[in-house]
């Protein structure tokens, strides 16, 4: 009784739209301003849900830490104010609403009105200056030119140029939320553009927004286009107060004819190591051919400058156990755990680390903080975070392979044949491993690299039987690709039964194999390791960005070969990744 008095002299007397909802989130009581709020007669046993779109957990919440909540209805946006009436869980809840529609249209004015900065990169314009007539280059510069303007000029943002490929823009936060709803359609129109030559224009497009500076959104801004071009260009990507956004990525990376970069990073490398005490190399966990391959050519310059080396590797799969075997044989190396690494490291030391630039990813993080100098050689796209006290970074994302990457530095840091022939054999079996025995992403670069190792001493037939496996591995392989199924778009995939120590390769082999059948675009392979953890392989011949579709579930690699690991079931995973498609396709 007294309650219910309450609530009657409530809605009567009170000034401002509100009404009183019971425990079960239906409407009481309300008073006659309600109709500011709702334009429709009858909400009494209505549903508060159905009515705002909050939930009643959301609404007991507020009232209890005495936080206001917002709606916006028929154009006016209204605040409300919640308090129980009574006590327990039979308690009603008076919901008052506050019209703040001037408020929030001036600060949505204010918002929509904030500067955000961009910057454009033209990825490729070098690598058609060479092979490019002076007439067809100037004509293409100009098409580019009158287009990244043209697209300036529609949103009313400033551009200037201010290199030959590089512009920047002013834009405000209402063009960039058009430019998020169109999905930086920018970057099809400039692929359009016709260059004579075998390979699209692209742009990377760096966007800082939420600076509390115009600086602070500049350097926003630059952070995220060294991300984009990390990454492979022709994509946009967003760096906000909290975290990255990406858009884009539809093309592969054009590799770089010039070999320039590879000689000022060989003469950098030999400098640091000669700076430096002892040289510790160390890939990713779970290494495979291309990080051990890699480890065992910069090993191969630190002892070129006299310095003491030693190779970071806490364990190995089966497909390394041959060519390892073979490498401790020699009694060249020195393998090291990472425990006896960190004893024996000092502030003095350098730790090279080939195949990855992921602190999740590598064979020990402490022993990146204990040297404090550290550097980065690796072919994957660029991802957010990067490794501690890195002074020098080799990212090329074209690259088929670190082993690649590394054969070149080895060219130019060392003045003659040093390679042995395992070391040879290894950076060869790593290159190959990574572009499926030259069938992907094997560019002119890596053939030369293949070419120069094979005159150092690599025989192909002794590569060979690294990849060779187990008779229950090939089972394994065979059952998983006769129980492959397939999906509209092109799509295959398959689960691995079981747990394996070796899954993750093999889940790349029978996605290798998948994408030969005829029709099939892109493959994804899931199965569990020995841990029971789920790890997925995803392939593709070029139409579908496989990096982006693993990205999602924490993952990353290439555009046209990728990984994952997730906690889901094989089964559970596969279908989260369908759907991920379906959304991209759509």
């Amino acid at each position: 009784m007294y309650v219910g008095r309450i609530e009657r002299l409530l809605a009567h007397y009170t000034i401002v739209p509100m009404c009183i909802i019971n425990s079960f989130g239906k409407v009481s009581r309300a008073n006659k301003k309600i109709a500011e709020v709702f334009k429709y007669d009858g909400i009494i046993d209505g549903d508060i849900f159905a009515l705002t779109g909050i939930k009643l957990p959301e609404i007991m919440n507020a009232a209890k830490e005495g936080s206001a909540l917002l709606i916006k209805r028929n154009d006016k946006a209204f605040k409300i104010l919640t308090g129980f009436i009574g006590e327990g869980e039979s308690a009603s809840v008076m919901m008052c609403f506050i019209d703040v529609t001037s408020f929030e249209n001036l600060k949505d004015l204010y918002n929509d009105e904030k500067p955000c900065i961009a910057l454009i990169n033209v990825d490729n314009l070098e690598e058609m200056t060479p092979s490019g007539k002076e007439e067809n280059e100037l004509e293409v510069s100009t098409e580019i030119d009158k287009l990244i303007r043209g697209w300036a000029d529609k949103m009313g943002a400033a551009i200037s140029r201010y290199k030959e490929h590089m512009y920047e823009l002013l834009l405000t936060h209402k063009n960039y939320k058009e430019l998020v709803n169109n999905k930086f359609c920018i970057l099809d129109e400039v692929r359009k553009i016709d260059t004579n030559m075998d390979f699209p224009v692209t742009l990377s497009i760096g966007i800082g927004v939420g600076g509390k500076t115009i600086a602070e959104s500049e350097d926003y801004a630059q952070d995220a286009l060294n991300l984009a071009l990390g990454r492979g260009g022709d994509q946009a990507v967003v760096r906000n107060v909290k975290n990255f956004e990406y858009y884009g990525g539809k093309s592969q990376s054009v590799e770089k004819g010039y070999k320039g970069k590879s000689r000022v990073i060989a003469h950098a490398l030999k400098l640091l190591m000669t700076q430096s005490s002892k040289i510790f190399i160390m890939g990713h966990v779970n290494p495979d051919l291309d990080c051990f391959g890699a480890s065992l050519g910069i090993y191969r310059i630190a002892k070129t400058v006299g310095k003491d080396a030693y190779i970071v590797l806490n364990s190995y799969n089966n497909t390394l156990s041959d060519i390892v075997k073979d490498a401790k044989e020699t009694e060249t190396y020195e393998f090291v755990t990472t425990e006896k690494a960190l004893s024996a490291a000092d502030g003095t030391a350098l730790c090279v680390v080939v195949d990855t630039h992921r602190p999740t990813l590598v064979e020990s993080m402490e022993l990146l903080e204990k040297v404090n100098r550290t550097v980065v050689i690796d072919h994957h796209r660029r991802t957010e975070g990067s490794l501690p006290n890195t002074i020098l970074s080799y990212m090329e994302s074209y690259a088929s392979s670190a082993s690649e990457l590394v054969s070149e530095i080895v060219q130019y840091a060392c003045e003659k044949k040093v390679l042995t022939k395992l070391e040879a054999d290894a950076l060869l079996a790593g290159i190959m491993v990574d572009t499926n025995r030259f069938a992907v992403k094997a560019g002119v670069r890596t053939f030369e690299a293949a070419s120069w190792l094979k005159r150092a001493g690599a025989d192909l037939e002794n590569v060979r039987r690294y990849f060779q496996t187990d008779a229950e591995s090939f089972r394994i392989r065979a059952a998983c690709i006769a129980g492959a199924e397939f999906f509209d778009g092109g799509i295959a995939m398959s689960v691995c039964p079981g747990q394996h120590h070796d899954a993750q390769i093999v889940n790349s082999q029978v996605a290798d194999e998948l994408l030969a059948i005829k029709g099939i675009k892109a493959s994804f392979v899931a199965g569990k390791n020995q841990k029971g953890i789920t790890v997925v392989s995803a392939r593709s011949l070029g139409d579908i960005n496989v990096q982006v579709i693993m990205e999602a579930f924490g993952g990353g690699g290439h555009f046209n070969t990728a990984g994952a690991q997730s906690e889901l079931s094989p089964d559970e995973l596969l279908e989260k990744i369908r759907e991920v498609l379906e959304k991209q396709i759509s």
